[in-house]
């Protein structure tokens, strides 16, 4: 069941990307992941995560269909600067480089958990202080 919080919903999506970037078998001595299909879904998972954080401070799901990647960075340019260039950052490491090419180095995985959390305790800043409490 959903966490009637989307903060605290959002950093439970980062802590399932956590438990699943473990089964992507992280070798040591090359010091990238074995296991593509796990880095994606870790970055899926994390890249929804933000999506839930964002819907909550930002305007975007209004009208027909899905948002896109422009929609969130349009409203977060006119809310705060600091949140668009977390989103742009964020979209590229965990979407892009994560999500869709699988991409195993350690350093882009780190940078797309780091770029979550970044994104959803900005966002926990910008939601409303009574309901996160």
């Amino acid at each position: 069941m959903k966490n009637q919080n989307p903060i605290e919903e959002a950093r439970r999506y980062v802590a399932n990307a956590q438990e699943v970037i473990q089964k992507a078998n992280y070798d040591s001595d090359l010091k990238f992941y074995t296991d593509g299909k796990y880095v994606k879904m870790a970055g899926n998972t994390l890249w929804n995560g933000c999506l839930i954080a964002l819907d909550a401070v930002l305007a975007v799901r209004n009208g027909k269909g899905r948002p896109s990647i422009e929609k969130y960075k349009e409203a977060a340019g006119k809310r705060d600067r600091k949140l668009l260039a977390a989103i742009v950052a964020g979209y590229n490491t965990m979407h892009l480089s994560m999500g869709y090419d699988g991409n195993v180095d350690r350093k882009v995985c780190n940078a797309g958990f780091d770029n979550a959390n970044a994104i959803i305790d900005h966002c926990a800043k910008l939601f409303p202080a009574s309901v996160c409490a």
